[in-house]
């Protein structure tokens, strides 16, 4: 796929630049029993060609439905699974060459989705925030330990005395603010967050965003943002990618992404959020299912879903074309077959 991210300006390096990033898996069954049966090798591009560049302090969000491979990114970000192929790229280092890790490491962290699986529900507060602390040899002394500690803790709006407890006696809600304060234990400059807010209550999530943007200017952090609700996103974001079936279908900041979606996937899934404002403009919700990413349409793998499709859609794989501020991959878009649209 041709590249597809936001253009850095020359003079404002990115802190993560991914190039080229693909995730393949191997869903065969097992090999004597593809002979018996004459079955073929089945392959799941999960991740196939993404590239991405985030520059510090910036929040880059993906955005997609369940399966489309944001998590995926995610985890190969944080070098929990390999990639297949292509590079990801942390202050200039490559992340996979091993001489690289011991300095890159302690410089980012991970927010999991579910605050009830993410901590250990055998240790104490203190202990789960104190670990990499001590994994990284960052505190001298037990009282400077005990100091840092406590201040992570009010500085996600917990008590020191918290350390003492348990996960299981807080909230969901709480129990994501624990989750920051381990993550920020090791000073971390880049934060890799997998739909931080999905399994907590609305008015819970609405704290969690408020206390990741405070913490990301009070820190200068830089964000990669994971989730399926457009309408978070918007408030966290400086710039969204657009996802579907492995692939990222539009990149644009997230002002003018809202304001003008290119891709007809982006603006259906715009139509999915709530008409608050009761405007009674027309909506189209997102029509179909996911197709099986196993074996994916040909094509454009959006087009058995999209109403503006035609037989170039089905035969040819789009790439990127238009504003380098704003790309998008469908080919209804680069020839101006799509009505006009205005969400401002």
């Amino acid at each position: 796929m041709a590249d597809s991210p936001v253009k850095t300006p020359s003079h404002d390096a990115p802190l993560v630049d991914i190039k080229n990033l693909t995730k393949y898996f191997d869903v065969s069954k097992p090999w004597l029993a593809r002979k018996l049966e004459g079955l073929p090798q089945q392959i799941l591009k999960a991740v196939d060609g993404v590239n991405i560049q985030i520059r510090k302090g910036e929040t880059f969000s993906l955005v997609g439905e369940s399966g489309c491979g944001k998590s995926t990114i995610a985890k190969l970000v944080v070098g929990l699974i390999p990639p297949t192929s292509g590079t990801i790229t942390f202050d200039g280092k490559d992340t996979h060459d091993k001489e690289n890790i011991e300095d890159i490491r302690p410089r980012w962290q991970m927010i999991f989705q579910d605050p009830y699986a993410s901590l250990n529900p055998r240790w104490r507060v203190f202990d789960i925030i104190a670990e990499p602390i001590r994994v990284f040899n960052l505190s001298s002394s037990t009282q400077e330990l005990e100091t840092r500690v406590g201040e992570l803790l009010t500085q996600v709006g917990l008590s020191p005395e918290d350390g003492e407890k348990f996960p299981h006696e807080f909230s969901g809600g709480q129990r994501q603010r624990i989750s920051i304060a381990r993550v920020l234990s090791s000073n971390p400059e880049f934060l890799v967050c997998d739909e931080p807010t999905s399994a907590l209550d609305v008015s819970v999530q609405a704290q969690i965003l408020n206390l990741m943007k405070k913490l990301q200017r009070e820190l200068d952090l830089t964000y990669l943002f994971i989730s399926h609700n457009l309408a978070v996103v918007y408030h966290v974001s400086d710039y969204i990618g657009v996802m579907y079936l492995g692939r990222l279908c539009e990149v644009s900041s997230a002002d003018e992404l809202f304001k003008n979606p290119k891709h007809p996937y982006t603006r259906l899934l715009l139509d999915t959020i709530p008409d608050i404002d009761m405007s009674g403009v027309e909506r189209a919700p997102v029509a179909g299912e996911v197709p099986n990413p196993i074996d994916p349409p040909s094509g454009c793998t959006f087009h058995p879903r999209c109403p503006f499709a035609n037989d170039r859609c089905k035969t040819e794989i789009p790439e990127f074309s238009g504003n380098s501020d704003h790309p998008v991959a469908c080919h209804a878009a680069e020839e101006g077959r799509l009505p006009d649209t205005n969400n401002g």
